[in-house]
């Protein structure tokens, strides 16, 4: 649109037409945001006055913990978002977009930049300029996040006199294809432009129309007839789940009930944990060969004749497929139908389901396997080999959903023992698998709970984590006082950092026995208590559940020695000394295997 005529008229336009800042506005709400995370900085003072009146920009820590907060958005509302300074603040969130990148987490990652009318020959300052270069570098930024394989796009302003910008329809295509490509994107917003005037937007009706005619692949009819041909064959099939459903309600609602109508189990990845009711008769929980401890797995390695593999990654990752030690059953089932998803949204599986519910297909006589609960002394040590058991019969026995985080570490391998409800979030589990970097808990359990206390504080944020993850982030607890929310965090206490370690050099002391937790808590007006036993951990936990107030933390003393690790981390540790080519472990993981 230009504008021509009398300069009186042409002015009279121009007053009428929104400023980016507003035009931004607009547009987040569109996309349902009401909060994002970030941190404050001088070219990032403008977009903040924009947007405080009408989206609450929840401060962090640091800038890459808000970029974690944003990531843990996404995985809950479908969209995170990120606001920091140019350079000095979003080169660190680099991790938390590696991370967002890996996990397919849309993520917008917003950085104030200097204005149009300060690019020139001149180093500003937060560039990345050495004192010996002839050239201002003004891009390092976005070559950064491009470097990650991400869009990158700084909005640009005015090029003509009488022509308004298309900056706020650009804010608005770069989100858009970030949602519907569920990948983040980094967008740089000159400092001058944002109350500076541009073109409004005419902005669809609802945001499930973006992706309406995207999916133009065919032959949907054609991969029915072959998956009702292969289930009328089959006697025990089963459903494998992968982590793209994680922000597919859609599709994830066509499963249940594909699953329900026809009494077939589910099993998901590892990395799919906790997108569904694990106390859903049909669930067999999570599936990974031999480091399974569910039920589910002697049905899948027993008498499973089919595998329906839906919305898997398509790259098979180590860590996800029993780390690639041949006793994944689903991963070399010769009888199996794969269904990966190649469109936007995964609009061709859904077309797929909606078929399959109208199909012929059998009620199967699938009957659930339950396994024997695991008897615990009440006065038995509470540690790793335990933790998951203890908190299993405390979430039988409680109708109120717990909403794991556990950290990279011991917490994280852990945490696969653990037997998870469906919470009003729609996830029971959630976690960084390795991706992005140890310190991530505490930012995402901030937006579990400032989200759980906006849908009325009807399940519980549970944070597990040893002490070498939790100093790396402890500047996060203050967020929990500011936001006053609630958290329960099971502190895993052995001051060395102890997955990974192979000596005993310093670099793996984490922590001092001289540091005393419960005085940091009480700093931040929390409760605490010291538990070593099953009896005191069950006693003080239903009780911070019951309070469910501020931030409660329970201190467990972990051993670190090979008898008192998890299951799985037990069995991760045999198979590397195995491959090692060490004698005794080579036997135990034959015999194991076999």
């Amino acid at each position: 649109m230009t504008l021509s005529g009398d300069n009186s008229f042409e002015q009279a336009i121009s007053n009428q037409l929104p400023t980016l800042g507003e035009v931004m506005v607009e547009v987040l709400q569109f996309f349902n945001c009401n909060r994002l995370y970030g941190v404050g900085g001088d070219f990032a003072a403008n977009l903040i006055s924009a947007l405080a009146d009408k989206i609450d920009i929840c401060g962090s820590g640091n800038e890459m913990h808000a970029g974690f907060s944003a990531c843990a958005q996404a995985e809950v509302d479908g969209l995170g978002f990120c606001l920091t300074t140019y350079m000095v603040g979003s080169l660190p969130c680099t991790s938390a977009a590696a991370m967002a990148m890996t996990e397919g987490l849309p993520v917008i990652f917003i950085s104030g930049s200097p204005g149009e009318s300060e690019v020139n020959d001149l180093a500003i300052h937060h560039t990345i300029h050495p004192n010996a270069s002839w050239k201002a570098e003004y891009d390092n930024a976005l070559q950064a996040f491009s470097a990650l394989g991400m869009q990158v796009e700084r909005l640009q302003g005015q090029r003509a006199d009488g022509q308004p910008s298309v900056a706020g329809e650009r804010f608005y295509q770069v989100i858009a294809e970030a949602y519907r490509s569920k990948k983040p994107v980094f967008i740089e917003v000159p400092r001058d432009q944002v109350f500076a005037k541009t073109q409004p937007l005419k902005l669809p009706t609802s945001i499930d129309s973006l992706c309406c005619g995207r999916n133009v692949l065919s032959g949907a009819e054609q991969m029915v007839k072959m998956v009702v041909g292969r289930l009328n064959q089959a006697r025990h099939p089963v459903l494998f789940l992968g982590d793209r459903l994680k922000h597919n309600d859609k599709l994830k609602n066509l499963l249940i009930e594909f699953s329900s109508r026809f009494n077939i189990p589910y099993a998901t990845t590892w990395f799919a944990k906790g997108l569904f009711d694990e106390y859903d008769p049909l669930c067999l929980g999570t599936y990974n060969g031999v480091f399974t401890q569910t039920a589910g797995r002697q049905y899948v390695d027993n008498k499973m004749d089919y595998v329906l593999d839906v919305a898997t990654s398509i790259f098979p990752q180590d860590c996800n497929v029993a780390f690639s030690t041949g006793t994944h059953k689903i991963e070399d089932c010769d009888n199996k139908t794969v269904l990966k998803g190649a469109s936007l949204l995964e609009e061709d599986l859904i077309d797929i389901f909606k078929l399959l519910l109208c199909s012929d297909i059998p009620r199967f006589d699938y009957q659930p396997v339950k396994l024997p609960i695991e008897s615990i002394e009440l006065d038995e040590a509470l540690d790793f080999n335990n933790l998951a058991a203890t908190l299993n019969e405390l979430q039988q026995a409680d109708p109120t959903p717990y909403i794991y985080l556990p950290e990279v570490g011991n917490s994280y391998f852990s945490s696969y023992g653990l037997k998870v409800r469906q919470s009003s979030l729609g996830r029971g589990w959630l976690t960084n698998p390795w991706y992005g970097a140890m310190g991530t808990s505490l930012p995402y359990a901030r937006v579990v709970a400032q989200r759980v206390k906006d849908l009325g504080n009807k399940d519980r944020t549970v944070v597990i984590t040893g002490d070498g993850g939790f100093h790396f982030q402890l500047n996060e607890l203050i967020q929990f006082l500011k936001d006053n929310t609630n958290v329960i965090i099971i502190y895993m206490r052995n001051n060395i950092f102890h997955l990974g370690k192979s000596s005993d050099a310093k670099v793996y002391q984490c922590n001092d026995t001289q540091f005393d937790v419960h005085q940091l808590i009480a700093a931040y007006q929390g409760e605490s208590r010291h538990c070593r036993s099953v009896s005191e951990f069950k006693d003080y936990f239903r009780y911070c559940v019951e309070d469910n107030s501020g931030i409660k933390l329970i201190e467990v003393p972990a051993v670190p020695s090979e008898e008192r690790q998890c299951n799985e981390l037990k069995l991760l540790n045999l198979y590397i000394k195995s491959k090692n080519g060490q004698p005794e472990a080579v036997e135990q993981w034959r015999e194991l295997t076999q």
